[in-house]
C-alpha cells in the first residue's frame, strides 16, 4: 500500500464519503486511489477557494468535519481565503494539499509554495508528512484536532513522492489520539461553575449573549430549556443567529453595530451578562472598556484564549457549552424575571427604526423579511458578506432552519460555494444563497458545479450596481466620494442564467415581490433571482 492509499483508508475510516476539490500533478496519486476506492465521491469545483467553502458549509451542516483537496503551489495558495474564513468562524475541516517532491522542498521549484508558513495563523494545526508509515497517525490526528476544543481547520500538506512511496508497516488506523499538550477542557472549573451559580442567584437583570461557538458545540437545546427553565432573556451575535427562533419571546435580537437598538440597550441595562461561545469582538460591542465597569461579565468559552480577548470578564469559565449547561439545568436558580422580561419587552416596543429606504425598486428589509417567511421551516439560509449580509441579519425570520454566514472573516464570495456544501450535505433541505453583485461575482463560476452535480439550489442576488458597503462607508467617511465602487449594469444575469441551464427570475419593485418570490421557491431546479435595490439604500 502507497501513502496515497493509506490517506484513502484513513478518510474511509473517518466516514468521509465526499471531498470538495481541484486536482493538479501533486497531488494526482491521491486521486488515483480516491478513483480506484470508489467509496468517495469527488466534487470538482472552478476554484480552490470554493472547494473550501464548500467544505465549510457542508461541515456546519453535517456537524462534522468535512475534507478539501487541492494541488501544490498556486492551487493551494487560493486555498488560503477559505482556511482563513473557517478559522475566524471555527468551522471544523481538513485541508489535504499537495506537495512537490520531498528532494526538492526549499529549493523554489516549480509551483512549490511553503503551505505551513503561509497558513500558520489561519489553521489550528497543520503538517508536513515526510514518512507515508506516519499517515495514519497524522490523519487520525487532524481529525481530532479539527473536531475538538474550539473547532477549527487542520492542512495536511503532503508531498507527491511520500504519496506514492510504500508503507513499510501494516496498515493500522489508530482508535485513539494521544497529543501531548492538547487536552481540551470540557467540564468547566468546579470552583468556576460555583462562583458562575452565585452570581446567577443574585442577578436581578441578567442576560445570555449567545454566539456561534453554541450553535458549534451543539448546545442550542440546552440552552434554550436553560433561558426557559429559569425565564432568562437571550440576544446573540451574527454567528449566533438561530439559538433561539425570531419569535421566541425571549429572543432580543442580534447585538453591535449592525444589530438591533433594543439588543445593545438590553446589553447595557443588564446586572450580568452571560456571553457563550463567543469573543465579542469590535462590531458587536465597540466600546468593551465602558462595558466591563458597569455589567458584571461571566464569559464561557471552549478555548481559553478566547476569554477576555476583548472584553474582560468577571468570572471566566473554559468548557464546553453544552456540558456547562446541562449542569446549571441541574440547578433551580428561583428567578423573578417578570419586571426584567417586561423592561426588555418595553424597549423592543419603544425602538423606533429611524432609517428611511427609496421608494425605487425593491425595500431590501422587506425582501429579507418576504423571502425568510416564505422559505421553508427548517430551510437553509446562506448569506454572503456586505450590506446584502446586514440586511439579513437584520431581518431574517428564524424558524427551525439554519442561517450560514462569515462573521469573523467577511469574506465576499462564501455564499454560493457554501450553499453547494450545505445542500450536498442535506439533499431534502431548501437551500437559499443570498449575495450581492459584487459577492456573485466572486465566485459565480461555481454556477459550473451546480450544473454539473443537478443541484436545485436557489440564488437570490441582491442588484444594486455598487459594492454597497464600500458604497456606504464612502458615503459617510469621505463626502460621497465614490470611487471604485461602481458595478454599472453588468452581467446579463438572464444570459447567466441560460449559459448553465437555470431557470431566472427578476424584480423591480415591491408590488410584484411576492408573486415572484413564490415562483422562484417553487422552482424544483436551480434557479436565480435578481432583485433590483436603489443604490441610495444604507443598512442604517
Amino acid at each position: 500500500m502507497n501513502g496515497a492509499a493509506a490517506m484513502v483508508r484513513c478518510l474511509e475510516a473517518e466516514g468521509i464519503t465526499r471531498i470538495f476539490g481541484y486536482p493538479g500533478v501533486a497531488i494526482a496519486p491521491f486521486y488515483e486511489e480516491v478513483f480506484a476506492s470508489g467509496s468517495i465521491e469527488h466534487v470538482l469545483v472552478r476554484q480552490e477557494q470554493a472547494a473550501g467553502h464548500a467544505a465549510s458549509g457542508y461541515a456546519r451542516i453535517a456537524r462534522k468535519p468535512a475534507v478539501c483537496v487541492t494541488s501544490s503551489g498556486p492551487g493551494a495558495a487560493n486555498l488560503i481565503t477559505a482556511l482563513a474564513t473557517a478559522y475566524a468562524d471555527s468551522i471544523p475541516m481538513v485541508a489535504i494539499t499537495g506537495q512537490v517532491n520531498s528532494s526538492l522542498l526549499g529549493r523554489d521549484v516549480f509551483q512549490e509554495a511553503d503551505m505551513r508558513g503561509a497558513t500558520e495563523s489561519f489553521v489550528k494545526y497543520s503538517y508536513l508528512v515526510k514518512n507515508p508509515d506516519e499517515i495514519p497517525r497524522i490523519m487520525k490526528e487532524a481529525f481530532y484536532i479539527a473536531s475538538t476544543g474550539r473547532k477549527g481547520p487542520v492542512l495536511i500538506d503532503i508531498p507527491c513522492d511520500v504519496q506514492m512511496a510504500s508503507l513499510k508497516k501494516p496498515f493500522s488506523y489508530p482508535q485513539e489520539v494521544k497529543i501531548r499538550g492538547y487536552k481540551p477542557s470540557t467540564r468547566g472549573n468546579d470552583q468556576q461553575m460555583n462562583k458562575v451559580i452565585a452570581a446567577i442567584r443574585k442577578a436581578e437583570r441578567p442576560l445570555v449573549c449567545a454566539g456561534g461557538g453554541v450553535i458549534l458545540g451543539n448546545a442550542e437545546a440546552c440552552l434554550r430549556q436553560f433561558c426557559e427553565k429559569n425565564q432568562i432573556p437571550l440576544v446573540t451575535t451574527m454567528m449566533g443567529i438561530g439559538v433561539l427562533p425570531k419569535a421566541h419571546p425571549l429572543y432580543f435580537g442580534m447585538l453591535g453595530n449592525n444589530g438591533k437598538p433594543y439588543a445593545n440597550r438590553a446589553v447595557s441595562a443588564s446586572d450580568l451578562l452571560i456571553i457563550v461561545g463567543a469573543r465579542i469582538a469590535d462590531r458587536a460591542v465597540p466600546r468593551p472598556q465602558h462595558l466591563e465597569k458597569q455589567v458584571n461579565i461571566i464569559h464561557i468559552d471552549i478555548d481559553t484564549a478566547e476569554i477576555g480577548k476583548n472584553l474582560g470578564p468577571t468570572i471566566p469559565l473554559v468548557g464546553d457549552a453544552g456540558e456547562i449547561f446541562e449542569r446549571l439545568l441541574e440547578e433551580d436558580f428561583s428567578l423573578d424575571m417578570d419586571p426584567w422580561i417586561r423592561e426588555l419587552t418595553e424597549i423592543k416596543k419603544s425602538t423606533v427604526d429611524h432609517r428611511t429606504f427609496s421608494s425605487r425598486l425593491v425595500n431590501p428589509n422587506l425582501l429579507v423579511q418576504r423571502l425568510s417567511e416564505k422559505m421553508e421551516a427548517d430551510a437553509v439560509y446562506v448569506a454572503d458578506v456586505g450590506q446584502n449580509q446586514l440586511w439579513s441579519a437584520d431581518n431574517y425570520v428564524m424558524k427551525n432552519g439554519r442561517f450560514l454566514t462569515t462573521g469573523g472573516m467577511g469574506t465576499m464570495g462564501y455564499s454560493i460555494p457554501a450553499a453547494i456544501g450545505a445542500k450536498m450535505c442535506w439533499p431534502e433541505a431548501q437551500v437559499v444563497a443570498v449575495c450581492g453583485d459584487g459577492s456573485f461575482q466572486m465566485s459565480m463560476y461555481e454556477l459550473g458545479t451546480i450544473a454539473v452535480n443537478r443541484l436545485p439550489l436557489k440564488i437570490l442576488v441582491v442588484q444594486n450596481e455598487f459594492l454597497g458597503l464600500v458604497r456606504e462607508h464612502q458615503e459617510k467617511t469621505y463626502d460621497g466620494h465614490y470611487f471604485g465602487v461602481q458595478l454599472y449594469d453588468y452581467p446579463r444575469y438572464d444570459k447567466i442564467a441560460e449559459a448553465y441551464d437555470m431557470e431566472y427570475f427578476s424584480c423591480n419593485s415591491n408590488e410584484d415581490l411576492d408573486q415572484v418570490l413564490d415562483g422562484f421557491l417553487a422552482c424544483d431546479r436551480a434557479c436565480i433571482m435578481v432583485c433590483r435595490v436603489d443604490s441610495a439604500n444604507n443598512t442604517k
